[in-house]
């Protein structure tokens, strides 16, 4: 993983980025994570590089994220509103947490706060028990800091360090 900069960051915005390192870093067989605003945008993400290299890759104008961690967000944020729509139809409250097992490995969407997500990407061999429960770890921890103003903090030093802009 590729630590993103948090050089100008409040100390909230960075206790966030070194809770998702550690997150990765600690818990064997996650490949990627991503935590999502509740209009679907990309907040933060374990792959800044990956972002970055499918971007020039790609040779696109710079509209948005592309790459492992918009992929990601955006798997992350339908799951969310799926099983949002599930729940409110079978009238059994909040969704707490969804997981997809699949053949070659296993998401995992956990709410934080005001609808924001935390999503999971994780190989195949990974314990999905010791995942699902560093996930609440960094829920328990993230949800209370993830204010209207970090996440907009958060969304803007995203778009800087894609762009390559200085902060």
């Amino acid at each position: 993983m590729t630590a993103p900069s948090t050089f100008g960051l409040s100390s909230e915005a960075r206790n966030l980025h070194w809770l998702l390192t550690n997150l990765v870093e600690e818990v064997p067989g996650i490949l990627s994570v991503a935590v999502v605003s509740s209009d679907g945008l990309l907040l933060l993400s374990s792959d800044q590089a990956r972002v970055t290299e499918a971007r020039e890759a790609h040779n696109e104008p710079r509209t948005g994220p592309r790459g492992s961690a918009a992929d990601l967000a955006t798997v992350v944020s339908g799951i969310g509103s799926l099983t949002v729509g599930a729940a409110k139809l079978m009238d059994f409250g909040p969704v707490k947490h969804t997981m997809v097992a699949m053949d070659e490995g296993s998401l995992f969407v956990m709410s934080i706060s005001d609808g924001s997500l935390l999503g999971v990407h994780g190989s195949a061999d990974c314990d999905m028990s010791v995942v699902a429960y560093h996930m609440a770890l960094f829920v328990g921890r993230a949800g209370h800091v993830l204010t209207p103003e970090l996440r907009s903090e958060l969304r803007k030093s995203l778009e800087t360090e894609s762009t390559g802009s200085p902060r």
